[in-house]
């Protein structure tokens, strides 16, 4: 029997140990510090001034900064006096944490969110209307602008570092509006009636699209697998639903039982592509489509406040509708919400804006000038 009870006892001495070191390793555990837990990153939104497209709700030169999560209230102003030229464009990336905003001087430039510095600034022989940038943050592509007709009218292609061009590429007439895409593989841009999709790999042609939108590509935007654009009419209250994998219109949808003869300027989907916001400029008005169904159908509209250039943006949570005035709508009830305002608490509104968060002095998200769908 003593070798079992031998074995007997070690097994217990062992079991004390165990027992001894898990003990040490839980007290150790219980007296060390809980790891800081990460801290709530705070929304912002960014309003570029003055709009060099609209005089309605200026205030001032710069960017003013309104908290999401505060009602949207003033929380600063940073000066840019060279703003004072009027905003074509105000796009931002991640990966740089930078805007880069284009004037009406044919002006480019750089400013970093973080440092609240212009990096570089730059003017060129044609051009700048509303710029997009890769999402690797190496190139901007701008648009030679809707005012300009030259047979080289397309356009610029940026190194997003310094500013420097690297090319130049020939579109068509009146090239304006531009969005890279959220997989960041296209670029698309508008000229007169046209609707161009390059890759950006090789900044190569890979479909165009005729015919589309009326007197003009006006403001557009996508579905987030860039099947779909949605182009805005530029003399009726409408949209031409575009197949970018066919190349072709697919539907005009107007808003109304009889035509609206005002220009559409601004097209957002909601985050989960399940409404189209579309504005009305002279009517003062954002019309509201279900956009499940194909072609989309008209669910309503709201009224604003005032006229302007016509823009319509969703923030990332797909919770606010911002538009070109001053008025913020709860996306989901239609309802007012709360009203943009500066630092004497005049109403303040323009069409260049873009959604910034930011965790401890970092830039950790960023939206998009367009109102993309991101289902």
């Amino acid at each position: 029997m003593k070798p079992f009870r031998s074995v007997a006892r070690g097994r217990a001495a062992a079991a004390l140990i165990i027992a001894l070191a898990a003990a040490v390793v839980s007290n150790a555990a219980a007296a060390a510090p809980a790891a800081p837990a990460e801290s709530p990153a705070k929304r912002f939104l960014y309003l570029s001034m003055p709009d060099g497209a609209q005089t309605e709700g200026r205030s001032g030169t710069g960017i003013l900064i309104f908290d999401i999560d505060d009602g949207h209230k003033l929380v600063r102003r940073i000066e840019v006096p060279i703003f004072a030229e009027g905003l074509r464009g105000f796009t931002g990336n991640l990966v740089t944490r930078c805007v880069y905003y284009s004037t009406t001087n044919r002006r480019l430039g750089c400013f970093h969110l973080e440092e609240e510095k212009v990096v570089w600034e730059k003017t060129y022989d044609a051009g700048c209307d509303r710029s997009s940038i890769t999402m690797d943050g190496k190139k901007i592509y701008v648009p030679t602008g809707w005012w300009y007709s030259g047979d080289d009218s397309g356009f610029l292609v940026v190194d997003a570092k310094d500013g420097v061009l690297l090319k130049r590429i020939q579109v068509g007439p009146q090239a304006h509006n531009s969005i890279v895409s959220l997989d960041g593989k296209r670029v698309f841009l508008g000229t007169r009636t046209m609707l161009t999709v390059f890759d950006t790999s090789t900044d190569q042609v890979a479909r165009q699209i005729k015919d589309v939108g009326e007197k003009g590509v006006f403001p557009y935007t996508i579905d987030r697998r860039n099947r779909v654009a949605y182009v805005c009419l530029g003399g009726t209250v409408g949209f031409d639903v575009v197949d970018l994998e066919g190349g072709k219109v697919l539907h005009r949808v107007i808003a109304g039982k009889e035509p609206i003869l005002h220009r559409t300027h601004g097209a957002a989907l909601t985050p989960d592509e399940s409404e189209l916001w579309i504005s009305d400029q002279d009517g003062r008005k954002l019309f509201i489509f279900d956009a499940t169904k194909m072609p989309p159908e008209l669910r309503g509209h709201v009224e604003l406040s005032q006229g302007g250039h016509g823009w319509v943006c969703f923030s990332l949570d797909g919770k606010y509708a911002w538009s070109h005035a001053p008025d913020v709508f709860d996306a989901k009830t239609r309802k007012l919400v709360a009203t943009l305002k500066d630092e004497k608490g005049v109403p303040v509104s323009g069409s260049k804006f873009i959604e910034v968060h930011f965790r401890d002095g970092k830039v950790v998200a960023m939206g998009n000038e367009f109102g993309l769908g991101r289902k």
